[in-house]
């Protein structure tokens, strides 16, 4: 198992703040992204989140993919080249 980094453990926190009670996996993806556009080097610049929460029922998947940037702060797009985002609401 590989030692989690600093940005996802940092981004785990903030989605255990934001979205209490959600069940969530935040998986490193930059090993098979080495070398490609976005690889910093650092082995943390692309993620994938599947994450299930009830806040999300009724909510659009623009609105549920937002609620999750906006909880990350300036991590996608800065501090994190790319973040795939299934969000879902439970039964989904």
């Amino acid at each position: 198992m590989t030692q989690k980094g600093p940005a996802q453990r940092e981004m785990e926190a903030l989605l255990t703040a934001a979205f209490p009670d959600a069940d969530f996996t935040l998986n490193n993806d930059s090993a098979a992204h080495h070398g490609h556009a976005g690889d910093d080097g650092s082995g943390e610049s692309h993620f994938s989140l599947t994450i299930r929460w009830a806040g999300f029922a009724g909510q659009t998947r623009v609105a549920r993919q937002r609620a999750v940037n906006k909880a990350l702060g300036d991590m996608p797009g800065n501090r994190v080249h790319a973040l795939a985002i299934r969000a879902l609401a439970p039964g989904e």
